[in-house]
């Protein structure tokens, strides 16, 4: 099973992925069954969806799916831009921030209206492209937090080089990201009830959830400081 534990820093730790792959599925599934069926993470579905109106003449339509593309490309683009000039910020760790405008511009999401869709995909899509960009690692594996056919593949990658290589640190490998996969299923799913009884607001959820993660990031310190604070316990002992 996945270590709950930080093999570094928390940002990469499983307990932090945990949460925001239950946000990336819940944020997908918003915008696609509230917001007029347009993916949040899911670009390819959106460009396929976008192509199919362009060739139909429908150029309106397209729009409903260009503008959140290019909403998710400009995303990922200010999440570097984040990570260059704030990497070495001391009162916080840059990926927090980008948590931080995740939770601000989804908790606006929640009060736009239906007549607003647009906005309110280009908003959700801007914020996964962050969430994609700034954490790429869990227990030092590559993975996504907002899509699913990269983990797929490389679960299925390493699921093969368990059964038919003999590598045993593989299987570790795959649990971890049929994990994630199943995690962001859950946080699909759980939308999806979220949706009748909460409408619009149903994104807070998810507000809800990369909060912990944020709160989350600032664990490794107090770990850090702790383990050290045992170590010197230990040589004093022996000393005595």
């Amino acid at each position: 099973m996945p270590s709950l534990k930080p093999h570094g820093q928390m940002s990469e730790a499983f307990i932090t992925a945990l949460f925001l792959s239950v946000s990336g599925g819940l944020q997908d599934v918003y915008t696609y069954l509230y917001r007029g069926k347009v993916f949040a993470n899911a670009q390819t579905g959106n460009i396929v969806l976008m192509a199919v109106k362009l060739f139909a003449g429908k150029w309106g339509e397209a729009l409903r799916y260009l503008i959140p593309l290019c909403a998710f490309a400009l995303g990922i683009f200010v999440a570097e831009f984040i990570r260059l000039k704030l990497k070495r910020m001391q009162w916080l760790h840059w990926r927090q921030l980008v948590v931080l405008f995740e939770i601000l511009m989804l908790f606006v999401v929640g009060f736009l209206p239906q007549e607003l869709n647009l906005l309110a995909n280009s908003l959700v899509s801007f914020s996964c492209a962050m969430q994609v960009q700034s954490f790429r690692k869990v227990n030092g594996y590559a993975f996504a937090s907002t899509m699913c056919i990269g983990n797929l593949r490389s679960g299925m990658d390493s699921l093969c080089a368990w059964l038919v290589g003999g590598n045993t640190k593989a299987f570790g490998k795959a649990i971890h990201y049929f994990a994630i996969i199943f995690l962001f299923a859950l946080g699909a799913g759980l939308g999806s009830l979220a949706l009748a009884p909460m409408g619009s607001r149903a994104i807070w959820l998810s507000c809800l959830l990369l909060f912990i993660s944020f709160c989350l990031m600032f664990l490794k310190e107090d770990i850090e400081e702790l383990e050290e604070f045992e170590h010197l316990e230990h040589e004093e002992a022996l000393k005595k």
